[in-house]
């Protein structure tokens, strides 16, 4: 049970994670329910969403760095795979990528592999409950904001075209459209009623009547964006300012309530034991909680402190302060968001996504 609100760039290194990943548990293990043997050059498999490539690479190369000088010299191997978070977390249900850690966008996710029995602990008692960044949805729009979006409703304007990825399989769409709906029912949209799901869901049925296309990751929804289709991006925070720091001159927006994005990072216990490398992944998730680490979430990855009080706050330099930042325990958490308010069978998504088609 859900306790709180918890660049697809796959290249060649990330591919290697996926094609020998089983190999590793066979190369490790000493047999078939057996004590695994460790090895002297340890491999850890990461799976991770989309839009944290390069923060998770600097991770790494620190870890790494800091494991060898602290443990003889042993050096150890990431193998890396990116892309939707649900669908990573399916790949890992189904063995297609055997990670001993996974880095994915939502709580649900993280629930998705614990209920196939790969994660044993529970990773909600973990450090920070298993959060290791916090960011924000935005808007994306283009330079000089011709469209003039500003607010969620502005997203449900005649023409307009909007981008958002598939919900199926993109963790950052369904922030997307937590996002939207919490703010129309904490009362921060025009026209749109306080404490309404009929509202929320007449929101959600106006912004989706306007999504042109569904791709099947946060990041290759940003791309398709910044190669100039549609006229705005709901996205992560994060997402755009990597953009913009690589020279995009399209503008973020962020609207007056949105969601604390909270993403969890966890040793997926039953993979990291085949392997033998339990300590290793701990270890890793452990650092991710540390100064040096939040750091590189910060500086490479433009993400805000854990704590959402602060994280509110913006730094005053690069994160921009929020009006109304809040989290999925505000609006009933993810058990309700996923099974019945917004996912639900009669949810607000549910039924806005039947009326926009």
């Amino acid at each position: 049970m859900f306790h709180r609100s918890g660049r697809a760039r796959v290249a060649a290194f990330a591919l290697l994670a996926i094609v020998t990943a089983g190999c590793t548990a066979k190369s490790n293990a000493a047999g078939s329910g057996g004590p695994c043997t460790p090895s002297d050059n340890p491999v850890v498999t990461l799976a991770a969403y989309s839009n944290v490539y390069d923060t998770y690479g600097k991770l790494i190369s620190n870890f790494q760095s800091d494991w060898k000088d602290s443990h003889n010299g042993q050096s150890v191997q990431f193998l890396t795979s990116f892309g939707g978070s649900t669908t990573q977390a399916e790949n890992v249900v189904n063995g297609v990528v055997k990670a001993d850690i996974v880095a994915l966008s939502l709580d649900p996710d993280v629930e998705m592999i614990q209920k196939a029995g790969l994660i044993t602990h529970d990773w909600q008692k973990d450090t920070d409950n298993s959060i290791v960044g916090t960011s924000a949805v935005v808007f994306f729009v283009r330079k000089g904001n011709p469209k003039h979006i500003e607010n969620w409703n502005d997203l449900t304007q005649s023409g307009l075209q909007v981008l958002t990825p598939d919900p199926a399989q993109s963790g950052g769409a369904k922030w997307n459209i937590v996002a939207a709906y919490g703010a129309s029912m904490r009362g921060k949209v025009p026209g749109y009623a306080a404490n309404s799901q009929a509202d929320a869901q007449k929101l959600l049925t106006g912004i989706f009547k306007n999504v042109t296309v569904q791709d099947k990751s946060a990041n290759d929804s940003l791309k398709n964006f910044t190669s100039g289709n549609g006229d705005v991006a709901i996205t992560y925070e994060y997402a755009a300012l990597t953009a913009q720091a690589s020279g995009d001159t399209d503008e973020m927006v962020i609207p007056p309530s949105t969601v604390a994005i909270q993403t969890p990072t966890v040793v997926v216990d039953k993979n990291a034991e085949a392997h033998c490398v339990e300590d290793i992944a701990n270890a890793f998730v452990k650092y991710l909680h540390t100064p040096d680490a939040q750091a590189v979430f910060h500086d490479v990855g433009y993400e805000r402190p854990i704590d959402v009080t602060k994280a509110q706050q913006g730094d005053g330099d690069k994160l921009a302060a929020v009006q109304d930042l809040w989290t999925t325990d505000d609006i009933g958490g993810w058990d309700q968001l996923e099974s019945d308010t917004v996912f639900g069978p009669n949810g607000a998504f549910t039924l806005a996504q039947r009326a926009a088609q």
